[in-house]
């Protein structure tokens, strides 16, 4: 990997006294990280870190980095791919090290810059065809019944595990083809890349283990799936990745993988966090359950935004500076890696009026939660959106006294995850 010598200015500056690198912090409670992330934003709003404590990929020479915490600077940096780059050579977008491999096994668009970024991008959209598109939709409404009456009879169940984890993971793989008997696997190994640094999760293997299992079994099921598709053609969206073609080039088996990967992984984790965060929300937040049943087709147009901006399901993304570059009104030495932290935009008293509250009616509503815009913006996030609107039907007017208990937190600093959520309902026959 091409490094960019830091400068000595650098390596002498000191770290910010508030700890947002080490493992404990990840560990603690989202409203105790709140707390450190609000202080930054009011008195030091791009600040300088330690390295990220990591037992994944331990590197006593890891730099430091510029901490991104208002929305405006994350949108600043979002948008300017040209100077903050995401690529392999310049070691992805993760906020602790990630190997090599991992880069361009898993993280597919995520870790490349332009020109490759836009063309690969540009083939996978092109098989995103209205057609498509609309049959996912349907596919997705009727999932969404299917869960709840798989649930309804029952009173009481871990809304993650019953719910939360189904809706996203079923979607991929009726969208892409992943045969039933093997997507229990796929949702294992789609799960271990996002909690390989949960110690509950890990048990006794390394963190590095996990990563790597979870990584080879995607793998192993993308090419099984890709050379069946090519051999027997499919009305899926496997069939159409084998066969996209646009200006003369297609997708390689390699990069068709590792798009598999992130698609099992971002469309998984995205949908699943916002869901369980959400039936939370509406639990505490009674009023605006009530005004969301009251007018479930209205509401629900603003109510998916103020989902995701609260739930925030994915926390961090990193950039590193090409060239010397300038944001709100810091400086940034070419080489120098800055960390987007979305949750803290998301919270930015400048841009939301009383953030703490769940508002289902917040227009306009500039989260930060599919990303701050520009080359990266999330490409799933209107499949993601039918997903919460379809499923929340479901669930209010079937099981329309449905709460939810206290949940049970992911640790780690990239996926604002539950692990478990009780929750509690009249029991109704089908």
């Amino acid at each position: 990997m091409a490094e960019v010598a830091l400068s000595d200015r650098a390596a002498a500056r000191e770290f910010d006294p508030l700890d947002i690198s080490s493992l404990a912090f990840w560990a603690k409670q989202p409203a105790e990280r709140d707390e450190v992330f609000a202080r930054l934003r009011a008195e030091r709003p791009i600040s300088w870190h330690r390295p990220a404590e990591t037992e994944l990929l331990p590197n006593p020479d890891a730099p430091g980095f510029w901490a991104i915490v208002r929305n405006a600077d994350i949108v600043a940096v979002s948008r300017n791919s040209e100077v903050f780059a995401s690529g392999q050579e310049f070691g992805g977008v993760m906020l602790e090290d990630v190997p090599a491999e991992v880069l361009e096994a898993a993280h597919s668009i995520l870790a490349m810059d332009a020109p490759r970024h836009a063309k690969q991008r540009k083939i996978i959209s092109s098989v995103f065809t209205p057609r498509r598109v609309a049959k996912i939709e349907e596919q997705i409404k009727d999932q969404a019944r299917r869960i709840v009456d798989d649930i309804q009879s029952l009173g009481e169940v871990d809304f993650v595990e019953q719910v939360a984890a189904k809706l996203p993971m079923w979607t991929v793989s009726e969208m892409i083809g992943i045969e039933e008997d093997k997507r229990e696997e796929i949702a294992a190994a789609a799960g271990a890349m996002v909690s390989w640094n949960d110690p509950e999760f890990v048990g006794d293997s390394e963190p590095i283990q996990v990563l790597f299992t979870g990584l080879m079994t995607l793998h192993a099921g993308a090419r099984e799936l890709v050379a069946k598709r090519r051999a027997e053609p499919a009305d899926d969206l496997m069939t159409a990745l084998a066969q996209a073609e646009l200006d003369g080039q297609k997708l390689t088996d390699d990069e068709i993988a590792a798009f598999f990967v992130l698609l099992c992984v971002a469309g998984n984790d995205t949908t699943r966090q916002t869901t369980s965060h959400t039936i939370k929300a509406l639990t505490d937040f009674p009023e605006q359950r009530r005004l969301l049943v009251d007018d479930y087709e209205t509401t629900i147009k603003t109510a998916v935004d103020e989902f995701v901006r609260w739930a925030s399901p994915v926390m961090t993304f990193r950039r590193t500076a090409r060239t010397d570059a300038e944001i709100g009104g810091q400086k940034i030495a070419a080489g120098e890696r800055v960390v987007m932290f979305y949750r803290s935009g998301n919270q930015d008293e400048t841009v939301f009026e009383n953030p703490e509250r769940f508002d289902l009616t917040r227009k306009p509503n500039a989260h930060v939660g599919f990303g701050g815009g520009g080359a990266h913006f999330c490409l799933g996030s209107h499949l993601a959106k039918a997903q919460l609107k379809a499923l929340f039907r479901e669930l209010l007017f079937r099981l329309p006294d449905i709460e939810a208990g206290e949940p049970e937190y992911l640790a780690g600093n990239f996926i604002n995850g539950i692990k478990r959520l009780p929750v509690k309902f009249t029991p109704r026959e089908g």
